[in-house]
């Protein structure tokens, strides 16, 4: 009887374990993983405004690179702001409903990514495959049904895993070997039978990973030949280039899964795994824009310009605030009676003076 209390607990809140149970490492890992976090949510806030706003950045290869960045926004931030809070925080608490809610979108931004890295691939190959049908194969609508349609079975997916999760009974015991509500560190809690959702769990994991990285070899394969039948070197060197970038991210992003998911469970422990999470959940997010932007003269180049013209209406508004100051302590000035109709004349000549020199020089 004792047991199936115990069993039958009602939890309303899991204790995370966190990164480390070291007092005197918890404030400078905060600072750490703070900078790492601001610069994720900079660099990827950065590049999905760039690539929104900037004309030369309207092709379909910068439309995925949006979707990357928000895909890694994304599952950063599902973890990032609760792990944080965790340092600072007496108890290291989540609520149940919180610890669901963090799971579907941890999973739901994580696989998205999977396949916008797939559609990535098959971009870069078409690019250099066929050029002169890349506008046809890549329309808008074309780009959006990759996008879109995975988005939506994520979505699915997500809910599922979620419902069966958290539909089965938790034990009393409530702590989470995990500094996030991960699927793995859950189930080891649950008191039901977990044959049924781990079977499932590995399927899913197992098709999302083997599908999308079938897709990535075959586009690199299909590229790689197409490269070493060229004849011009600048063409091969070119075309190196082009998917260089999306090459290294594929490789950090896969390498690290493979590592983390294809372990044997005897060698598998919660440590590794929760180092391999911090990689993947707050230092991937954060090369991801760096590698890109390092590597592409385009965005480099779209930078520099959107950055020229931000300084531009910086330097205007505060050119105008100035004037307008003076405009006011002028008029203020000009509207004493005592002061003769001589000195009120030049003072307006004097406002009309600068509004001219800003005008003329800001607005030619």
């Amino acid at each position: 009887m004792e047991t199936d209390k115990h069993n039958l607990t009602v939890l309303n809140e899991f204790i995370l374990m966190g990164i480390t149970d070291h007092p005197e490492l918890q404030a400078p890992l905060f600072g750490l993983f703070l900078i790492i976090y601001l610069i994720s949510v900079v660099d990827n806030l950065g590049m999905s405004i760039l690539t929104k706003i900037n004309p030369s950045l309207q092709i379909p290869v910068y439309f995925f690179l949006r979707h990357l960045a928000i895909s890694d926004l994304g599952y950063s931030t599902a973890v990032g702001p609760k792990m944080l809070a965790n340092f600072v925080a007496d108890e290291n608490t989540i609520s149940y409903n919180f610890c669901a809610t963090q799971l579907a979108f941890f999973i739901v931004f994580l696989t998205r990514e999977l396949f916008i890295l797939s559609a990535m691939s098959y971009d870069c190959y078409v690019a250099i495959c066929n050029p002169l049908l890349y506008a046809v194969i890549m329309s808008q609508r074309t780009c959006w049904v990759l996008v879109a349609i995975p988005y939506l079975y994520n979505i699915f997916v997500s809910l599922l895993v979620i419902i069966k999760i958290f539909n089965l009974s938790f034990c009393g015991y409530n702590v989470i070997s995990h500094f996030y509500c991960d699927a793995l560190p859950l189930l080891s809690l649950l008191c039901s039978n977990t044959h049924e959702i781990e079977l499932m769990i590995l399927i899913l994991s197992d098709f999302y990973l083997i599908s999308s990285l079938l897709m990535v070899l075959v586009s690199y394969l299909l590229l790689l030949v197409a490269i070493l039948t060229m004849k011009s070197t600048e063409g091969r060197h070119k075309a190196f280039s082009t998917c260089g970038s999306h090459l290294m991210v594929v490789v950090v992003f896969y390498g690290t899964l493979i590592f983390m998911y294809m372990q044997p469970k005897s060698s598998h422990s919660f440590d590794t795994h929760k180092m391999a999470s911090i990689f993947y959940t707050l230092v991937i997010p954060k090369l991801n824009p760096l590698i890109y932007s390092l590597r592409n003269k385009d965005v480099k180049g779209a930078l520099r310009r959107t950055l020229g013209q931000l300084c531009n209406v910086f330097s205007q508004s505060s050119l105008y605030h100035v004037i307008m100051c003076f405009n006011f302590f002028l008029c203020a000035y000009g509207r004493d009676s005592k002061h003769k109709s001589m000195e009120k004349f030049n003072m307006y000549f004097y406002i009309n003076f600068f509004q001219s020199v800003y005008y003329k020089y800001y607005y030619k």
